[in-house]
């Protein structure tokens, strides 16, 4: 074949596949492309749905949406932990909201983000090539995010956040007989609307310390070891125990703070005693008694080593140790010793401030635990402990005595409530509750947290109040001084 003859058989065959692609086009998939031509001329514009309101437990706004769009905080710092803040949609979540959307970023704002923000609207419009709208071809009307109601009581809540002025720790006080939350502060805390700053700061006022703080819970776990000791039969209300002042063995030595302060020791006390005077000694020797895996179960069974499901993201669940978790976790056999420091909630046992708030609830709702819980709802979630009232009796009778004098918790002695208005007497609100002074980091540097958890009034609670201050020092002197302030707040509105 010539050249001239192949050259022209190229031709035909290109010219043929040029004329079967233009078949293609216009004649089987017309209807594509006349679509995607359709859609260069319709626009879809979102209209955003109004965000839903958030209510203290009296209806007062804790957060409402401006006409621009932006959330107003009414309480700022006061409630940042707990309310949380808003901010557009990162990578993660516009796979499925899309870019741009306003969603929670943390606290209430997020974990209720679906009922918050609503459902948003869209305008379909037909547009020219150029961009220019032409008509409006539907609308379809937004629908408004869900208002809540909160358990919150705005002035607690304020007065919590004054209380702890930018100390690091945590108050909580919440109802024992419903879970519901009155009033959570992390501190320091930080400013929803200066976002930049609170990240960049080195106390990590982001961190939520109430829930996600785990701390050694020091001797307010005594009421664990309380309640463990007697429900197993190890130990009688009238039992008494000689307190030696020191205890050793081999080369370790266990003291009672009251032996390392002053010298002296309780003499034969009971478990009521015992509590009141937070004596160590008691304690160590009931946990002796007990075994470590007997009082890591009741404290299981309390709620501890495990989240307690507050409405809130970020929640710990801290740690309660025993024989076998030291084996797998460390590779080390356990020890006499570390049940005695297990049982005044030293060592590894560690546990969050909504964590002993719960615990603390237990014995003010006669053995009912509750789940903590920020949206008021008709439905609690409580389950009733079996334990034996008549313990529930003695241990609270020893958190009254903490609280009287010849306790360890000598801010609440004759503890008298007067209304802002009176000059004369007051009214006396008996409290049970319990300091602690939790050791941690090395023990040269001798550097303690500050516990206090407690409820009011003794016969028929109406709140519990636990308060925690990192590094400050004694749970007597620092932790229930605030816990005072705030129930003084409390009762004096009531």
């Amino acid at each position: 074949m010539s050249r001239t003859n192949l050259l022209y058989w190229l031709m035909v065959m290109v010219l043929g596949v040029f004329c079967l692609k233009l078949i293609q086009l216009q004649v089987f998939e017309v209807g594509y492309y006349r679509a995607l031509a359709d859609e260069n001329r319709v626009k879809l514009v979102d209209i955003p749905a109004e965000r839903g309101n958030i209510y203290d437990r009296y209806g007062e706004a804790l957060a409402v949406s401006q006409d621009d769009g932006r959330r107003n905080y009414r309480l700022g710092s006061a409630a940042a932990q707990v309310i949380g803040y808003v901010g557009e949609t990162d990578e993660l979540e516009a796979e499925e909201l899309g870019l741009g959307k306003m969603v929670g970023k943390m606290g209430i704002e997020k974990y209720y983000d679906k009922r918050l923000r609503g459902i948003d609207g869209l305008r379909i419009l037909e547009q020219e090539a150029d961009g220019t709208v032409v008509r409006e071809l539907r609308r379809i009307l937004p629908v408004k995010g869900e208002d809540l109601r909160l358990s919150l009581d705005s002035g607690l809540q304020r007065k919590a956040a004054e209380i702890m002025d930018s100390r690091k720790g945590a108050i909580i006080a919440t109802v024992p007989q419903t879970g519901e939350v009155l009033a959570l502060v992390s501190s320091p805390s930080f400013d929803p609307d200066n976002l930049v700053q609170a990240i960049n700061d080195k106390n990590l006022p982001l961190f939520n310390r109430a829930i996600g703080g785990e701390y050694p819970p020091a001797s307010t776990f005594k009421v664990i070891t309380a309640v463990a000791g007697l429900e197993e039969g190890k130990i009688k209300p009238e039992e008494l125990i000689e307190d030696t002042g020191e205890i050793k063995i081999g080369p370790y030595r266990f003291g009672n703070w009251y032996f390392d302060r002053y010298g002296k020791t309780d003499g034969r006390i009971n478990l009521v005693r015992a509590l009141a005077r937070s004596n160590d000694i008691f304690f160590y020797r009931l946990g002796e008694k007990l075994g470590i895996n007997r009082l890591a179960n009741w404290a299981k069974y309390f709620g501890l080593n495990e989240k307690t499901g507050i409405d809130l993201f970020g929640e710990a669940k801290g740690l309660i140790p025993d024989e076998a978790w030291k084996e797998k976790v460390l590779g080390e056999d356990w020890y006499l010793g570390d049940t005695f420091i297990s049982a005044i909630g030293q060592g590894n046992v560690l546990a969050t401030p909504i964590q002993v708030n719960q615990m603390m609830s237990v014995i003010a709702n006669n053995g009912q635990w509750c789940r903590p819980q920020i949206l008021m709802t008709k439905e609690k979630d409580c389950r009733q402990l079996e334990i034996n009232p008549k313990t529930l009796a003695t241990v609270k009778q020893g958190l009254v005595e903490v609280c009287q004098p010849g306790g360890t918790a000598w801010p609440f002695f004759n503890f008298e409530v007067k209304s802002e208005e009176s000059s004369g007497s007051g009214k006396i609100i008996q409290v049970a509750g319990k300091t602690g002074t939790a050791e941690f980091g090395p023990t040269t540097e001798e550097k303690t947290h500050a516990w206090f958890s407690g409820f009011a009034p003794v016969e028929q609670p109406e709140i519990t109040v636990t308060v925690l201050l990192e590094e400050a020092g004694e749970g007597s002197y620092q932790a229930a001084p605030a816990a005072k302030e705030l129930l003084n707040y409390w009762f004096q509105r009531q």
